[in-house]
Order: structure tokens, then C-alpha cells, then sequence
């Protein structure tokens, strides 16, 4: 995969994983996770506990070694490199995320009508 695409896969990350810790979990912490891919570094700036350090912290080294060129969806791929327990963790993740984030997005889509209605 291209590094513009492999940034974009490591900023989703961060972004799910940031809102579900923040509204999930205690004692975040913010680190700086420095990633190399393609001979490219990518410093990623963190705010999460331990456990959901951990989690991201293997997701990307999943995401470096995916063996794709064009990267399909984890869901949709042929051979998964998660393991179960963790895949299971993940989606928990994306699942809730994704849905605040997505429900984020029309609530200030709304605030932004709105305040050009009035």
C-alpha cells in the first residue's frame, strides 16, 4: 500500500481509538508512537490507557505488514492476520466509534444548518 494510504489507515486508528478510550476508560496517557513504513517515518502523537495502547500498538503492527498492495477492508480479507481475541477487541472499537463519530459528523452538519438558517 501506498504511504499516503498506510497515514490515512494510521490516523482512523487513532481517531476510533482515541474517542473509545476517552469515553471509556481511566489514566490515559499521551506517548509518542513512532512508526516506519517504506522507509517512511510517522511519529503518531497518543492519548490512551494501557490497555488500549497495547491494542493500537498491535493493530499497527498489523497494518505494517499487511501484505496487500490495494488494502482491503480487515473484515474482507483472505487471509486475516489477527488473532481472535484481538479482532474481537478491535471491532468492539471500531464499532463503537465509528457510530459517535458518524452520529458527530450529522450533529455539527445540523449546528452548521442551522446557524445559516437563522
Amino acid at each position: 500500500m501506498t504511504i499516503e494510504k498506510f497515514q490515512t489507515e494510521v490516523e482512523t486508528l487513532k481517531k476510533f481509538f482515541t474517542k473509545f478510550c476517552k469515553e471509556k476508560h481511566e489514566n490515559q496517557y499521551s506517548k509518542t508512537y513512532d512508526l516506519e513504513y517504506k522507509e517512511s517515518n510517522i511519529n503518531v502523537e497518543l492519548n490512551l490507557c494501557e490497555e488500549c495502547y497495547s491494542l493500537i500498538s498491535y493493530s499497527f503492527d498489523r497494518l505494517k505488514g499487511c501484505p496487500h498492495e490495494i488494502k482491503p477492508r480487515c473484515r474482507q480479507c483472505p487471509n486475516p492476520c489477527y488473532e481472535k481475541q484481538e479482532w474481537k477487541s478491535l471491532a468492539k472499537i471500531m464499532r463503537y466509534s465509528g457510530i459517535r463519530l458518524g452520529l458527530s459528523k450529522i450533529k455539527d452538519k445540523l449546528k452548521r444548518k442551522k446557524y445559516f438558517l437563522t
